[in-house]
């Protein structure tokens, strides 16, 4: 770590000291949803219909949303607002900016595209500025606006980075890339979180649809419907899950038939230590 990222990280210490909250595992569906690209559909009705549809399938479940995201934050607060099922999900957005007023500014413009009066959980996309923001989120969680703080990152290539700010103790959850394509997050990132009680929201679980290319046209083992799996989604996502850190999976689908699917991957028997391995040998053998 470099001087100025110690410097950094020292300084923030004795606020997390004095901020953090107990580290409990929130409860969650084992299948969320993420608004990355889907639902940026602005103002398009015929485009929001089957958005408005997804969400209708949804109960208790995340929804992950980003100001990066175009009218994805907007979007989906309007039609959360229009099915009146503000509580019967758990909404997370984040703060991706630089600096502590443009954090503040960010974070109140998605608080009003979302319509919520109290953020379930707020986490700072790609650990930018990640010092200022943090402060900011933890100011607001001791004053009710936010009920979590998290982190959140895409690419192994920042994982050390992660792991020392999920060690200071300040955050609940963290969100990383994991799925059968992209598996450093088990090294290191995963046992961490177990042993802090963090809760993770994985992302890329399918890999921007690399593993579904792969799987294009093979069968799915014999056995997997011992699993309650019906479909490569579910077999993905399945694996996903099962993993005794990780607390749900956020795909991002715009076509209410994939979120059934994705949903069902969360239903049913879950692989043990040995089923998961089985799994991704014969993924591999493709």
């Amino acid at each position: 770590m470099d001087s100025r990222r110690r410097s950094i990280l020292a300084a923030g210490l004795g606020l997390y000291a004095q901020s953090v909250f107990p580290q409990q595992r929130v409860k969650l569906p084992k299948i969320g949803l993420g608004t990355w690209q889907t639902f940026d559909a602005g103002n398009d009705s015929a485009a929001r219909a089957p958005l408005r549809e997804v969400l209708e399938l949804l109960d208790g479940n995340v929804v992950d949303s980003s100001p990066m995201y175009g009218s994805s934050e907007s979007v989906a607060g309007d039609l959360i607002a229009d099915l009146g099922m503000r509580d019967k999900l758990f909404i997370a957005t984040k703060v991706w900016t630089r600096g502590r007023e443009e954090g503040i500014r960010q974070m109140e413009t998605s608080f009003q595209r979302l319509r919520v009066k109290v953020m379930d959980l707020m986490q700072v996309h790609n650990l930018s500025d990640v010092a200022t923001q943090t402060k900011t989120m933890q100011a607001w969680q001791e004053q009710g606006r936010i009920r979590h703080i998290g982190i959140t990152h895409y690419t192994a290539s920042a994982y050390d980075e992660v792991e020392r700010w999920m060690k200071t103790g300040a955050y609940e959850f963290v969100q990383i890339n994991y799925s059968l394509a992209e598996r450093d997050a088990e090294k290191r990132l995963l046992p961490l979180a177990a042993e802090r009680r963090m809760s993770v929201i994985i992302n890329r679980p399918f890999a921007e649809g690399s593993l579904f290319r792969r799987a294009k046209g093979k069968p799915l083992p014999s056995w997997a419907a011992e699993l309650g799996i019906a479909s490569w989604a579910q077999y993905l996502l399945k694996w996903i899950v099962s993993h005794p850190a990780v607390t749900c999976a956020i795909p991002g689908t715009g076509r209410p038939e994939h979120m059934r699917d994705n949903l069902a991957a969360g239903r049913g028997p879950f692989p043990d230590a040995a089923e998961r391995k089985r799994m991704a040998d014969y993924f591999a053998s493709l």
